[in-house]
């Protein structure tokens, strides 16, 4: 298996370059804040995407590709198998943070280094942006925590209130750069 990381393009992705793809995700404890503490609890469901939900993702990926943000993607044998989406403007009290908008591997190649090489090109990617923090609303699940902690992101000192509104059991996350 070599994988080839690269920006993504209109040359390199297109609406179909997420068919193959497969999001599933075996959830069965994730973090919740109880009465001001994390706590670990069973919660257990899955998460996939149907063939709609990928062509509905590559589009909006797509939109971004055009418009210039930042998206990163790692290819096996000419399959997009794992990416990472900026949302290139800062927030933040002092605009310190930008946001790791998308931030998926394809569930054969979890578990490979991929997914922590994408998250170093995300970095690279927000300092290139001025940033000094990326933002992470991220999955709750104790593997995604798991692998988030291990890339040096902690609790988010302040809490982007969109993201909390949008997806409220997300844990929401900083890496300092």
């Amino acid at each position: 298996m070599m994988i080839i990381y690269e920006k993504l393009s209109a040359n390199n992705f297109s609406v179909l370059s997420l068919d193959g793809f497969v999001r599933r995700q075996e959830v069965r404890e994730c973090w919740r804040r109880v009465e001001g503490q994390w706590k670990l609890l069973p919660i257990a469901y899955v998460e996939d995407w149907t063939l709609e939900d990928r062509r509905r993702r590559a589009e909006d990926i797509l939109r971004h590709v055009e418009a210039g943000d930042p998206v990163y993607g790692a290819w096996d044998q000419g399959s997009l198998v794992g990416f990472a989406r900026l949302d290139p403007a800062r927030f933040g009290s002092e605009n310190q943070y930008v946001d790791l908008a998308q931030f998926h591997v394809s569930l054969p190649y979890r578990g490979r280094g991929i997914g922590g090489a994408l998250f170093r090109l995300a970095c690279q990617g927000a300092r290139e942006l001025g940033a000094e923090r990326l933002y992470i609303s991220a999955h709750s699940a104790v593997e995604s925590q798991a692998f988030y902690k291990a890339m040096g992101c902690v609790e988010a000192e302040v809490y982007h209130q969109g993201h909390v509104e949008e997806e409220p059991y997300d844990c929401q996350l900083e890496c300092g750069l």
